[in-house]
């Protein structure tokens, strides 16, 4: 934190550290309107989207977060943000822009100090454009505040406790390392919302139709050398094998310079999507902790286990796509896809246009979220990961999960 103005921002701060005020939800209509190009508040919003730019690099980039993991820093950043953005909104004359981008630099600095002198960097150049030094120093150490807020209500929080092991005994239908489950605590980490939990029915009975069918289904479409998987499954599948949540991220971000919102709409946005998407992983992990299902990797190899006469053992059957080492339900990429895609469905409406970009690929543009779901949903099947019930579930828990979110923070 070493901004020339931090002496002063500490010493405002410690004043402003009282509950925020809460804005009334808007609904698709209010979220488009805008503020006026002149107006502060939407220069205000364009920093927003910058940080959310800062924060991917930071979390992700540089400091290498694994992507379910990196969820929990998004939502503490993009939550800070708006907290600051309201308070700034309440105040009225002070500079918004600088509230907003304390906010994420101190969130993110707290838990990257490696990242330091680019956040550094970055709050510098966008304190810079404030002319006004005494609302910067106030709109400073509302950020500030905020940030102080988030840090110190997640100490403690379970984050990396490595007293949790994951070591369910060999059975059918029970998924074994190696690699060992990474990471085991994320179910059991503090919620970064108080929501009632989705209530989900597990992966079906080894024995059912609907195994059978979800077995047969990605034995033929998701090996390594499937010949009924045609070739824009297996560059869909590729395609997002990235991460997901950068991906999103990165459209979302590219849509809104275009297509711009004020800040306190596009603030509760990021904050709504981050905190979704970090609890639908929450409760996806104490699934894959608490049952350990297998996946079709393990699955198909091993059919001739699993008291099912109408599933075959393949021993030579590989994914198509690297493995992840954790168990198979729920889908921790339904749970980065759904919850997204709902939270900005009820914000802008499913005709969103969003352009997915991955490196090395070509970008797939998508007019609709229900159609980039669609993808999103299929591609874990014909990539081998996943059984349908686990993106079905993941799906039904991460569009809950949102609904409810939006309920909370308002």
């Amino acid at each position: 934190m070493r901004s020339p103005r931090r002496t002063l921002v500490a010493l405002a701060a410690s004043t402003l550290l009282a509950p925020l005020l809460l804005v009334t939800s808007g609904t698709a209509a209010d979220a488009r309107r805008a503020d006026p190009p002149e107006d502060p508040q939407l220069k205000a919003a364009a920093v927003a989207v910058a940080w959310q730019r800062v924060a991917v690099r930071t979390i992700y980039t540089e400091g290498l977060s694994a992507p379910p993991v990196g969820t929990l820093y998004l939502s503490f950043t993009s939550r800070a943000v708006y907290d600051a953005a309201r308070e700034a909104h309440r105040h009225g004359k002070v500079a918004a822009t600088a509230a907003v981008a304390r906010a994420a630099h101190d969130v993110l600095y707290a838990y990257f100090p490696a990242s330091g002198p680019a956040l550094d960097a970055d709050l510098s150049s966008h304190l810079a454009m404030i002319p006004d030094g005494a609302k910067a120093d106030l709109g400073e150490a509302i950020g500030a505040a905020a940030a102080k807020a988030m840090v110190a209500s997640r100490v403690g929080d379970g984050r990396g406790n490595t007293s949790i092991l994951y070591n369910k005994a060999p059975a059918p239908g029970v998924w074994q390392p190696p690699p060992a489950m990474n990471p085991t605590w994320l179910g059991f980490v503090k919620p970064v919302v108080d929501i009632d939990q989705v209530l989900l029915d597990g992966p079906d009975s080894l024995t059912s139709a609907a195994y059978t069918a979800e077995w047969d289904e990605v034995r033929r479409l998701g090996s390594a050398t499937s010949t009924e998987r045609s070739l824009e499954q297996t560059e869909i599948a590729r395609f997002f094998a990235n991460n997901p949540v950068v991906m999103y991220r990165d459209a979302l971000c590219r849509y809104l310079d275009a297509e711009p919102l004020g800040l306190i709409p596009v603030t509760r946005m990021f904050a709504r999507i981050d905190a979704a998407v970090a609890m639908s992983m929450i409760e996806s992990w104490k699934w894959k902790f608490g049952v350990g299902f297998w996946r079709p990797s393990q699955a198909i190899p091993l059919a001739g286990t699993d008291g099912n006469s109408a599933t075959t053992a393949d021993g030579g059957w590989v994914a198509l796509l690297t493995v992840p080492p954790y168990p198979e339900y729920t889908s921790g990429h339904a749970n980065a896809t759904s919850p997204f895609a709902e939270v900005l469905r009820q914000t802008l409406g499913d005709d969103v246009p969003l352009v997915l970009r991955a490196a090395n690929r070509a970008d797939r543009p998508y007019t609709t979220l229900t159609a980039l779901e669609h993808d999103a949903l299929n591609s874990r099947i014909w990539g081998g990961l996943h059984f349908r019930d686990a993106m079905e579930d993941g799906y039904y828990l991460g569009h809950t999960t949102a609904e409810r979110v939006m309920r909370a923070i308002r």
